[in-house]
Formats: structure tokens, sequence, C-alpha cells
């Protein structure tokens, strides 16, 4: 079977300037092109323009192979490369409706890599984003090939008679080295400097920022702004988070603690992990992507999920279960027995942990991390979630706003199912917990 090798790249002159990009389709097997697409877009940034030549070289495979087509995206965009691996969040607003065409069309295909390239090995996608962008500045039209046309009206001013096209280095994103050319200067408008600085942030983990083209606003308020209050109806389309406890395993049997240790499921429990796929293969909890944590009990869980609904899974290691230290096996009373001070810590203090063990602050931290690398990379999709009672209840937590004695008020059942979404203004909204009527 035929493989396809996508190289894109995009710039922009001033970023924000006059921008565009460039991307080539390759056989695998012997580099032969087989297709190539560039445009200039008008003004935008260089992310922007990047994104959109992904976004080409991948309708291009499309177009060729049809769906199903098996390709490797390689591009000297740290950022794009980095945000469609799922590995960095998309923090600017800006790019994420271009993230979300670009995984919507990269679904369809076999993506096996996503590749960073130094700039060098990228010549072909460059050469052609400049010869869209150079074509633009003449208030001509690209072609393939290298050829452009006249047209009508451009969104960029021409060049006066006689002048030479503009060959000005292309801003580059933030993770390379700023050349001579590229540095702001003195004559960059305020506009221009805002929007490089609001870009460079995705190259950080910054978390939330003050809307810079208005310095005296505060960060509270702009986080207010982005996260609302939870009144106003839901808006757009929700990324959804169906929370499921793995079944029954032997330590839970004889209600022992169970953490970093990996008994596997008992009959009972895989019965339960049956009854559980079942039902997540309808709506509306039918998921579209399956995600686990590390340990057996969950993995187990989620390969009953797997085969019922005919999806893979994936690992997160953030998702697995508190490291309970040495009162891992241990029952309740028998900590109580022999660790009765750290015992009352634990149950009164989230930043307590366990000797040799985890706090539930230090789970909460991780498991942060773990829901917003989901939500960045599957925005707008079902995504279960198959993990352990701490991890659950610190994903319901959040979405309450709840603090962290929340933990000590909920109860989960085995293999139970909960239900969270999440939407693109800031607000969560919890609409099942401990669901199981799956085991009756």
């Amino acid at each position: 079977m035929t493989s396809y090798v996508i190289e894109a790249d995009g710039g922009s002159r001033g970023n924000p300037g006059p921008a565009g990009y460039g991307a080539v389709v390759k056989d695998a097997s012997d580099g032969q092109v087989l297709a190539e697409a560039a445009e200039a877009i008008g003004v935008a940034t260089n992310n922007v323009a990047e994104y959109r030549g992904l976004i080409a070289g991948l309708r291009s495979v499309l177009e060729l192979a049809g769906d199903g087509a098996q390709v490797a995206v390689r591009m000297d965009s740290k950022l794009v490369v980095e945000q469609m691996a799922g590995r960095w969040k998309i923090k600017h607003e800006g790019l994420r409706p271009l993230a979300l065409e670009a995984a919507k069309l990269a679904r369809r295909l076999r993506v096996t890599e996503w590749t960073w390239i130094p700039r060098a090995r990228n010549q072909h996608a460059d050469r052609l984003a400049n010869e869209a962008m150079d074509a633009a500045a003449k208030g001509l039209t690209w072609k393939a090939g290298g050829s452009a046309v006249h047209h009508e009206t451009t969104g960029d001013t021409p060049p006066a008679p006689g002048a030479a096209p503009r060959t000005a280095p292309r801003a580059r994103d933030a993770s390379a080295q700023p050349t001579a050319s590229a540095r702001p200067t003195a004559s960059d408008s305020a506009a221009q400097r805002t929007a490089s600085l609001v870009e460079q942030t995705d190259l950080l983990d910054a978390g939330d920022i003050p809307d810079l083209s208005a310095p005296t606003a505060s960060v509270a308020a702009a986080q207010q702004r982005t996260r609302g209050t939870g009144w106003s109806p839901p808006t757009h389309v929700a990324t959804s988070l169906v929370l499921l406890r793995h079944g029954e395993t032997p330590l839970s049997v004889e209600r022992r603690f169970s953490g970093l240790g990996d008994p596997e499921l008992t009959p009972n429990g895989l019965a339960q992990a049956t009854a559980a796929a079942e039902k997540l293969s309808r709506d509306p909890y039918r998921p579209d992507v399956i995600v686990t944590s590390p340990l057996t009990r969950a993995r187990q869980t989620a390969q009953a999920v797997a085969a019922r609904t005919g999806l893979d899974y994936e690992v997160d290691e953030d998702l697995r279960e508190t490291d309970f230290g040495a009162w891992e096996g241990h029952t309740f009373t028998e900590v109580q027995r022999r660790w009765p001070a750290e015992l009352a810590a634990w149950l009164t203090d989230p930043d307590t942990p366990p000797p040799g063990g985890e706090s539930f602050a230090t789970v909460a931290r991780r498991v942060e991390r773990a829901q917003q690398r989901l939500k960045d990379t599957y925005e707008g999709r079902t995504i279960l979630v198959v993990s352990h009672v701490t991890p659950i209840k610190t994903l319901l937590r959040l979405a309450l706003l709840a603090p962290p004695a929340a933990l000590y008020r909920m109860h989960l059942d085995l293999a139970c199912l909960s239900l969270i979404e999440h939407y693109a203004d800031g607000q969560s909204v919890v609409k099942t917990f401990n669901d199981t009527s799956h085991l009756r």
C-alpha cells in the first residue's frame, strides 16, 4: 500500500502581516512529488499560516488517496507539530479552530508520525509559501508549477512599477532563534507586538494570560472572562468526559487500600466491565476515544470497552490511582490501629500523604494535567476515561469548582459511570454521577 509524506510550511512578513502557506505531498517510498499547494491568505500570523499549510497538505492526501491513507507529517513549526501530537496545549484561541479542522482531517487518515524537521529540510514547502506571497505582492495568484496569474482584487497592495519583489525573511515560530531582520523594531505597531506575545505563550506553560491589548485589565478579570460564571447556558460543542471506574478486584472485595499495587479483575469484575462496555456502545455515553490508567485493573476494563466499540485505547500515566505508600494492601481498620495519627491527618488534610505515599493535592495536579491534555487534543469529542476512585473524584470536583475536602463527601461504586461536559467558554456541567444502572 502506498504511503505518503506531507511537508508543510507557512509564514508571515510582519507577524501579523502578509502571509501565505505551502504544502507538498510525496510518495514515502521514493520521494516523488505527487501534489503541491500554496496560497496567499492576506494578513495573518506565521502560526496561522503554518496551520493553513498543514490543512492544505491533509486535504491533498485525501484527494489523492481517500480516507484511511497512511501519511507522515513533517514540518519545521515546532508549535504546530507538538500541538497536533497532543504534547503542547493550544492556548491561543485564534489557533484553536484551525487545529480542530486539521485534527478532523487527520482522523480520516492514518497519521503515523508528527515530526519536527529543521527548516533546511523543509525547503520545498518553504519555497511554495514564498512563491504565493511574492505573487500576491505583485497582484498575482500562485498556480501550481510556480506560475502566477493576475487577479482583479487582492488583500495586499501591489508594489510600485519596477519595484523588486519582497523577499524579506519570514517570521518563524518562537522556538527558532530570531534573526536581525525578524526582531521587532520601533516601527512595529502595538498590535503586531501584542500578537507576537500571544503567539509565543503557546510555547510556555504560562496558563491564562491577561488581554495584552488592554494593559489595565487584571489577570483575574481576564480569567473571569475566559471561564464564565456558570449561570449562563453552555455554549458551543461540548468536550465530554465519560468517567468509568474499573471493575472489582480481590482487594476491593476485601476493602483494602489499592493504589499502585496491580491486582487483576475478578470474574465478577470482568462481568462488570462487559456490562459497562455494552452501555458504552450506545448513546449518550458512546465514546470517540478511550484513555485509561496504566494499571492492570483499569486496562482490563478499557479492553472490554474497546472490544465492544471497535476502538483502540491509549494509556495516560497521570490517570493512575493514588500511591498509598505503607498503607497499600491494608484494610482501614489495620491502618487505624498502626497509624492512627497519620490516618487522622490524612482524613482532614488533602495535602497530607500516607507514609511514603502521595497526597490528594499531588494527585489533583497530575489529574488536572491529564484533563487539560485531553481537552486540548480531543476538543468537541466524547472521551472515555477509565480510571480509579481518586482521579475520578478529582475530575468531578474540578468540574464543580468544589474544594479539595469534597473528595471526602463522594462515593463511587465499582464500574460506575459519570459524565462531565466541558465547553469552550470555560463552563463545565456534571450531567451524570455514579451511574450503575448497567450492573442491575
